[in-house]
């Protein structure tokens, strides 16, 4: 299909149908998607003009509801994929190299003889990448050569998985030009996971690119990480009279990653000390029969961050069964109360060498007064710095708002709508 042709395409019905999977209906959103689908070819004709005519991919953020630092510890969680996406335009080459032209960042170029990992680009997009070219090959798959174009309105540094929709989306352009569309989101999810982890640099667990990678509003047990049990939930989500705003702080999550591993890593050694390896392996009644000992090794805070994981992994069951029982008030109690074990027991609502920096405790505390009790916030993703997560009845999201963006910034809150599909390769 030639580039004009293309454009045609996103006209159509077929493109019109696609669209609408992904976004929803309504005339604005959709003339503002095919806006930004048609933006993006005409980069990458400037890009590469005498490249094949591309293929287009999208790879929504997500948002965690429930279980907070709980899926690197082998817990569960709640999570729903949104509205908000990386696309690309990517067409196959036959050069031995990807190279990407992301928009606010550098070019970057991975060259396929070469997938060791660099110490040199830690922390990079290249980083990422290479890693999940690396990992294909190393599963057995195919990773060749694209050229493609990327732009992406999931908030950087947001709580949004920037960073795991932009390692599931490359991840899903090698597997659709290159093995038939044949790997399943979990595999997807498991590559970028792996290139997060070990060429990016920053030990994350699997909940942000299995919800990118899958879609929908889900739950994931991870006993086993390498097959993590994930289900739908069944809710009349839309129905609850609610509405779901994400709060931008204005904090980025750039330095943080210290302040991630280490919650992570004093969640394991209170495990360690206890015989296992995660805290899944062991109970809080042995952390409190040992806690003594495990203070006087660990010091406090190792406690309190193990006593968040077993809390906030029960509440994620019963926000399941709340959901689905239609059961809604008693939901948003269990997101205040995962809220304030965030703040109080796992400690990440801002980073502790930075006390005159605290724009997600100060949205918390903004939020509580603005909506008097009636709906529910808490700390949104790895936390540290960033966003905040708030249901807002509909009654109050005006004066909501007004009221967060006079703090925040005009542009600090974000609306939020639950995307159904995962990674894909659109179907134009």
């Amino acid at each position: 299909m030639s580039t004009a042709a293309l454009r045609q395409a996103l006209e159509s019905r077929a493109g019109t149908a696609a669209l609408e999977r992904l976004y929803g209906g309504g005339d604005g959103v959709l003339a503002r998607q095919r806006a930004r689908y048609a933006a993006l070819m005409d980069r990458f004709d400037s890009c590469y003009p005498r490249a094949a005519a591309p293929r287009f991919f999208s790879t929504p953020g997500r948002t965690e509801i429930g279980g907070n630092h709980t899926d690197h510890n082998h817990g569960q969680v709640l999570a729903a994929a949104i509205d908000l996406d990386v696309i690309a335009a990517a067409a196959p080459t036959n050069d031995g190299r990807i190279v990407i032209e992301s928009e606010g960042y550098p070019r970057q170029e991975v060259r396929l003889e070469d997938l060791a990992a660099r110490p040199s680009e830690r922390s990079t997009a290249a980083a990422i990448t290479r890693g999940v070219a690396a990992r294909m090959r190393a599963l057995g798959h195919a990773a060749g050569g694209f050229s493609a174009c990327v732009t992406s309105d999931v908030l950087k540094g947001s709580g949004l998985s920037s960073s795991a929709s932009y390692e599931v989306l490359v991840a899903t352009i090698l597997n659709h030009l290159y093995n038939g569309g044949g790997i399943s989101g979990q595999e997807i999810a498991l590559i970028g996971q792996f290139a997060e982890n070990e060429y990016f640099g920053k030990p994350s667990g699997l909940m942000d690119q299995t919800t990118c990678a899958l879609g929908g509003f889900i739950t994931i047990d991870f006993r086993d990480p390498l097959r993590p049990e994930v289900r739908g939930v069944r809710s009349a989500f839309s129905s609850s009279g609610y509405s779901t705003v994400v709060v931008d702080t204005g904090g980025s999550h750039a330095d943080l990653t210290d302040e991630y591993a280490a919650v992570k890593a004093e969640m394991k050694e209170v495990a360690r000390l206890l015989g296992g390896s995660v805290l899944r392996d062991t109970t809080r009644e042995r952390v409190v029969a040992e806690a003594p000992r495990l203070r006087a090794e660990l010091g406090d805070r190792a406690l309190l961050r193990a006593f968040h994981f077993f809390d906030d992994n029960r509440r994620v069951q019963e926000q399941v069964r709340a959901l689905e029982a239609g059961s809604f008030g008693r939901f948003l109690e269990l997101v205040r109360e995962s809220g304030r074990s965030s703040w109080m027991l796992l400690q990440n609502c801002y980073p502790a060498g930075s006390p005159r920096e605290q724009g997600v405790p100060l949205a918390l505390a903004l939020s509580e007064t603005l909506l008097e009790g009636d709906g529910a916030w808490r700390v949104h993703g790895g936390g540290f710095a960033g966003t905040i997560l708030a249901f807002v009845p509909q009654a109050r999201v005006a004066a909501y708002l007004q009221g967060m963006r006079a703090v925040f910034g005009a542009g600090s809150c974000h609306a939020l709508s639950i995307r159904g599909a995962g990674a894909v390769m659109l179907d134009v």
